[in-house]
């Protein structure tokens, strides 16, 4: 044990009465009673223990201090006469004999309570985050954290993959975000980029002979934040296999993840494999969500035919998607406030109308509805007391829309939603290319290094007109747990003539492909294997064990919600001697 301390604030039960002991930690609470009795609460990484001052001295030791002070107490273990059920060292205090400052807090008010930091400003949190991480519910995010990734690399380990590390600095790579770049001292106008992901050098690693490779890696993308997504950095679980097809990495996650699910997570219910594979396409069209919660048991309903033609002018010329929901009782103010977080959310208006129990159509863009009211109870199988939420607009608007819609329905209507389970899922069958919104031309939709269903001579009758792009899928898959993504994957492309048919469809010949990606295709050449791969968030994954909302409370030190370390004050000004050294100018400078 360390030499402060014989104990842990967390250790001392009634089998310690009567021994000497000697703890240390921080003093979480003062409470004085009387001119020499006062109880202190004594506080450190494992629990908190109770502290009794009876005497004169003792009380001059405590006297001057501030909360969150670190002291070490020796004195003697007694059962307590007044016990608390709600600490585990409840039925003990400490009577001691010496008080010693090990180091003072020199602040007579903290930036916000300990134990109350998380109802404190986030700005606040960030900046004091030493202090935030003191409160025990924080630090046990942390730790949970710390033993979820601990329990992955053992589990990847006994499923036979190697853990090895990938650089950190790299060659800037077109893989969907910003890079961070960083300045080279000796190749003066050349910068190294840090890798949004070690995809190309886990494929590399396949090509070299690697049979399963993993590591818990660091990724970094210039990107912007929200709930489920950190900015600047975050780690995932990165896995890639040998001779391997859509089907083995599916087994192993599957084998991977739900006992970690099961012995971490805040819910006791998680899908058993194999999980629910539902295509792109169909989860659009069902859900409105390429990440659906099937927590949530509403689907949409295609409601074109049925109302396009109702005369209301957002549904005329548009697709129009409808969600019923039984047993709705919102009121009319409830409603108006889905409603508008919906639009918030999407950009797009959300519509609704009621069949209430007389049997009548009532609300929202009912008159619309019902000189057709029995074709739409009929059509949508509606009974008294249902609710119909609609969304309109192009096919994509209207889909996307209306997933808002269900979410939002399904969290706020009882009976319709299971909060207390994971539910995982994997989104398959993902279009290979898409219409670009600036560009308006032929893009890949996600992963460019994916094997497209059908392989070569799909593309080539692409290529020839035979076969319209957009209808090409790829071995391209996501991993979704509760309406959260945890991860995407595919099936590579190892094959360079495949990679440079794929390519030219997107108007990249194959000196583009060995200008931007050199080792990758330069490795297939020499023969390399069929490999698949996927990459599980691990901020995620924790966010969801803890039942947490927001990233950043699984995070030890996140930045916020701009990319800034508001602690450490990231991102700085550097002297001007540092650019110079570095061949850098700068052209616009932000205000202080």
């Amino acid at each position: 044990m360390f030499q402060s301390r014989t104990h842990t604030c967390g250790d001392l039960r009634m089998e310690h009465v009567g021994q000497q002991v000697k703890l240390a930690g921080w003093m979480e609470n003062v409470r004085e009673v009387g001119q020499n009795l006062a109880f202190v609460v004594l506080r450190d990484f494992y629990g908190t223990t109770q502290v009794v001052i009876e005497t004169e001295e003792m009380m001059a030791a405590v006297k001057g201090l501030n909360k969150e002070s670190t002291i070490s107490v020796e004195g003697v273990v007694r059962e307590r006469d007044s016990k608390n059920p709600n600490m585990p060292t409840g039925d003990i205090e400490v009577v001691p004999a010496k008080i010693e400052v090990l180091g003072r807090c020199r602040h007579n008010e903290l930036p916000f309570q300990i134990n109350r930091s998380r109802e404190a400003d986030e700005t606040q949190r960030l900046k004091y985050r030493y202090l935030d991480l003191r409160n025990p519910e924080v630090k046990n995010n942390i730790i949970l954290r710390c033993n979820v990734v601990a329990a992955l690399r053992a589990a990847m380990l006994a499923e036979g993959f190697l853990e090895i590390t990938t650089p950190i600095l790299t060659a800037s790579s077109p893989e969907g975000a910003r890079d961070y770049l960083v300045p080279s001292r000796k190749h003066p106008g050349k910068f190294y980029a840090l890798p949004q992901a070690p995809q190309q050098f886990k494929q590399l690693l396949m090509a070299s002979g690697f049979d399963r490779y993993f590591q818990i890696a660091p990724c970094f993308r210039d990107e912007d934040a929200r709930g489920d997504r950190s900015p600047g950095e975050f780690y995932q679980l990165d896995m890639e296999m040998a001779f391997a097809d859509q089907d083995d990495v599916f087994s192993v996650l599957e084998r991977v993840l739900p006992p970690i699910f099961a012995e971490y997570g805040k819910y006791n219910t998680a899908s058993a494999a194999p999980f629910a594979r539902i295509p792109y396409l169909e989860a659009m069209d069902k859900y409105g969500s390429d990440k659906p919660d099937l927590r949530i048991d509403l689907t949409l309903t295609d409601a074109t035919d049925l109302l396009a033609g109702c005369g209301f002018p957002p549904f005329e010329g548009n697709t129009v998607k409808a969600i019923v929901v039984t047993g709705f009782s919102g009121t009319r103010k409830q409603i108006d406030g889905l409603c508008n977080e919906v639009e918030v959310q999407s950009g797009n208006k959300a519509y609704w109308f009621r069949y209430d129990e007389n049997g009548e159509i009532v609300g929202g863009i009912a008159k619309f509805v019902q000189p057709i009211k029995d074709q739409v109870v009929q059509a949508l199988g509606l009974t008294p007391g249902c609710f119909v939420g609609l969304t309109a607009g192009r096919l994509p608007a209207a889909q996307k829309t209306a997933g808002v819609l269900r979410n939002k329905l399904g969290a706020f209507c009882p009976g319709h939603m299971d909060t207390e389970r994971y539910e995982f899922c994997w989104i398959v069958d993902f279009p290979m290319y898409e219409i670009g919104e600036e560009s308006g031309e032929l893009e890949f939709c996600h992963n460019p290094f994916s094997m497209p269903n059908g392989g070569l001579d799909i593309l080539k009758k692409a290529a020839a007109g035979e076969v319209d792009p957009l209808t090409i899928t790829a071995f391209q898959y996501d991993l979704v747990c509760n309406g959260v993504e945890l991860s995407s994957g595919a099936v590579r492309n190892h094959d360079p003539e495949i990679m440079i048919e794929a390519f030219q469809l997107v108007r990249l010949g194959e000196e583009d492909v060995k200008a931007k990606f050199p080792a990758m295709y330069n490795a297939f050449t020499y023969g390399a294997p069929p490999h698949a791969g996927i990459a599980p968030g691990v901020d995620r994954m924790v966010m969801l064990l803890a039942g947490e909302d927001s990233i950043r409370e699984i995070i030890p030190f996140p930045m916020n919600k701009n990319a800034q370390d508001v602690m450490m004050g990231a991102p700085s000004f550097v002297e001007q001697k540092q650019l110079d050294e570095l061949n850098i100018v700068c052209t616009k400078q932000e205000e202080e």
